[in-house]
């Protein structure tokens, strides 16, 4: 999964952005100055690191591998803007291999009877249902705090974020070697973040996104004469679908359950054996191996999936148009949160 992690997102150069946001903060007596230095210097550190992949590729130096990888890379970003009509900029041009297995950690939280995510709000990016680090032991410590407070808290891993095209995001090598279809699918959807964002609404946002992934991604598998892989990535999808509907069962569950007037013990025990029943489910599952369902686990999948068929019906009515897809949506994001109620449940 992608998320948009954006202190930094600016137009300015890193470091003038770093030191405009910085005294902001300090003005503005900000209790979480500490969080800000670490995304800021973090930010600072990986665009530090990017070198132009025209210059890669011409290096002799660039191992072969990676010169393969760099340079379906950049098919890919070129297929994304002549065919699918997404942002022609300076994104994911340049390459920085950033010593880690992930870009950012993200941390969501949930209150102990609830399924709405805590959310945490940022200059320019609005409010968003996680929080990500640069650094895991950060992430586990922020987490720890939540957990000390009562809250059901998830954390994971994100190998790439936005910073909505104020910045020029890098490839990274925390998804450069990801198979063909899974890098398509990447950019394709952290440019999407690029095309439309509302904020203070990360299932606006994430659903949005994951639409123009999986439209882009069957376009370019046809285009680039890769129609065999379609039947891998539709069985994925099933998949995809299958677990998206255990989530969601489960959520509709326990919805119900936390509107019920019972002691708190007694619902705890049931939310136990729910989330049990769910990890049973899951089991086969090997990228939930590890994982332990609760409020925040559910939370963070739903920011993905909830808005997803609205969005479908949306360019199917457009005919597969994307720009005229993309300009239907920029208008839903541009109204007031009020009046983007009837789009937000239209798919309920």
């Amino acid at each position: 999964m992608s998320r948009i992690f954006s202190p930094m997102a600016s137009s300015r150069p890193p470091a003038s952005a770093a030191a405009a946001l910085l005294a902001a903060l300090v003005l503005a007596g900000c209790e979480t100055l500490g969080y800000y230095v670490q995304a800021i210097g973090g930010q600072v550190a990986l665009m530090a690191g990017a070198r132009p992949v025209p210059e890669l590729l011409a290096d002799p130096a660039t191992p072969p591998p990676l010169r393969e990888r760099l340079a379906l890379a950049i098919s890919i970003r070129e297929y994304a803007v002549k065919e699918l009509g997404l942002p022609d900029n300076s994104s994911y041009r340049s390459y920085a291999d950033i010593g880690r297995p992930y870009a950012v950690w993200n941390v969501v939280a949930a209150p102990e009877f609830s399924l709405e995510p805590l959310q945490s709000c940022f200059p320019v990016a609005g409010c968003v249902s996680y929080r990500g680090f640069f650094a895991q032991a950060d992430a586990e410590r922020h987490a720890a705090q939540l957990r000390a407070q009562g809250d059901d808290v998830y954390v994971y891993g994100v190998a790439a974020y936005s910073t909505l095209g104020r910045l020029d995001d890098p490839l990274l090598s925390t998804f450069i070697r990801y198979r063909d279809t899974d890098l398509a699918r990447l950019l394709f959807h952290e440019l999407a973040h690029q095309v439309a964002y509302v904020k203070d609404d990360s299932t606006f946002n994430e659903s949005f996104a994951a639409v123009v992934e999986r439209e882009g991604l069957r376009r370019w598998l046809a285009a680039t004469g890769r129609g065999a892989e379609q039947t891998a990535v539709l069985a994925a999808e099933k998949r995809n679908l299958a677990f998206a509907g255990e989530i969601e069962q489960s959520r509709a569950r326990l919805r119900v359950l936390y509107r019920q007037r019972i002691a708190p013990e007694a619902m705890r025990e049931r939310k136990r054996a729910e989330l049990a029943a769910l990890q049973a489910r899951l089991a086969g599952d090997a990228r939930f191996k590890d994982a332990t369902p609760n409020n925040a686990f559910l939370a963070s999948f739903a920011t993905y999936t909830e808005l997803v068929p609205t969005f479908e019906h949306l360019l199917r009515e457009e005919g597969g148009d994307l720009p005229r897809f993309y300009a239907r949506v920029r208008a839903y994001a541009a109204k007031p949160a009020a009046e983007r109620g009837p789009f937000s449940t239209a798919a309920k």
